[in-house]
């Protein structure tokens, strides 16, 4: 018993319920109106009534014994009540100067009178949408381009102060517009502010370019005038500390003695003369040397210029 019920049960809820409801909403016992729409019932080309409220609704107690019949003999329209966006793009003005302009313009509507905009006007939508466009073009025309360029907010609230009231009157009501493009139209033109736009920023370039440039010019010469007024400053007082340092090595002989021999050695060994080591008791030897390295001398055809230093070491 429990296995027959079951299968009652579930073919009563999944089978014969929806047949049923389908049935007796064919029959116009009720309807289901969903969220953000509208339901018109027509019968006769006369208007029974408006449903406009989201759920179930027993269409007996709304219409009556007529709704047993409308759905056979009448009409049901059903309206999208949600608000909706068209964009109209490149609409043409022309300024006060005479330029050719574009202007797009995005504006909101939604039905606000379901019998206005099934009756009195067979296509509201696109009726709406010329009526923004012309409105555009007459209210927006002969401005001056630097109106038309920064002042959007104020053309959009003219363009919609323009459409309102007739749209009001197809069952449609005109939410916000906005102008949201204001552009040039003729491609001569706008190749022609591309190249002062262009030039204008060449000249800036180079304008800044030369700034920079004297700017640097200007702390190099500072900075080699101020280089050159401490050289001169310094090369003026060499001497007098060279002489005072002098002075102060003269008072001791033995510091003078040792620090002349070592700057000496110092330039022999910086230099690339020759040094040849003879012992103490061979004058001989020396003026042989002496001799050969003057006849060297005499046939050369450039001069050594650095003095060949002999010196006799004690061996």
């Amino acid at each position: 018993m429990d296995g027959i019920g079951f299968i009652i049960g579930f073919f009563a809820a999944f089978v014969a319920l929806p047949i049923v409801l389908a049935f007796i909403k064919t029959i116009g016992f009720y309807t289901v109106v969903e969220e953000g729409t509208c339901v018109v019932y027509e019968l006769f080309g006369k208007v029974l009534a408006v449903i406009k409220e989201p759920g179930l609704h027993i269409l007996p107690t709304v219409l009556g014994p007529q709704a047993f019949i409308v759905g056979w003999l009448g009409k049901r329209h059903i309206l999208d009540m949600r608000l909706d966006q068209v964009y109209l793009r490149s609409q043409p003005v022309n300024s006060e100067e005479g330029a050719p302009m574009g202007i797009g313009i995005w504006y909101e509507m939604f039905v606000s009178d379901p019998q206005a905009f099934l009756y009195k006007n067979s296509d509201p939508r696109g009726s709406l949408a010329a009526n923004v466009s012309n409105a555009t073009v007459r209210c927006l025309s002969n401005l001056s381009l630097e109106r038309m360029l920064e002042n959007r907010h104020v053309m959009s609230q003219t363009v919609r102060h323009e459409v309102s009231a007739q749209s009001a009157e197809w069952g449609y009501k005109l939410g916000s517009v906005y102008i949201r493009k204001v552009h040039f139209r003729d491609g001569g033109m706008i190749h022609q502010i591309e190249q002062k736009v262009v030039n204008r920023l060449r000249q800036v370039t180079s304008a800044i370019q030369q700034d920079g440039a004297n700017q640097v010019s200007l702390v190099t010469s500072t900075a080699e005038r101020r280089a050159a007024t401490e050289f001169a400053r310094a090369a003026a007082i060499r001497p007098q500390l060279m002489g005072e340092a002098m002075r102060q090595i003269t008072t001791d002989p033995e510091v003078a003695t040792a620090l002349f021999d070592i700057l000496e050695t110092q330039q022999i060994l910086e230099g690339k003369s020759e040094v040849v080591l003879l012992p103490q008791s061979s004058n001989g030897l020396a003026h042989l040397l002496a001799a050969d390295l003057g006849r060297n001398y005499a046939t050369t055809e450039v001069p050594n210029p650095r003095q060949q230093v002999v010196r006799n070491l004690n061996t």
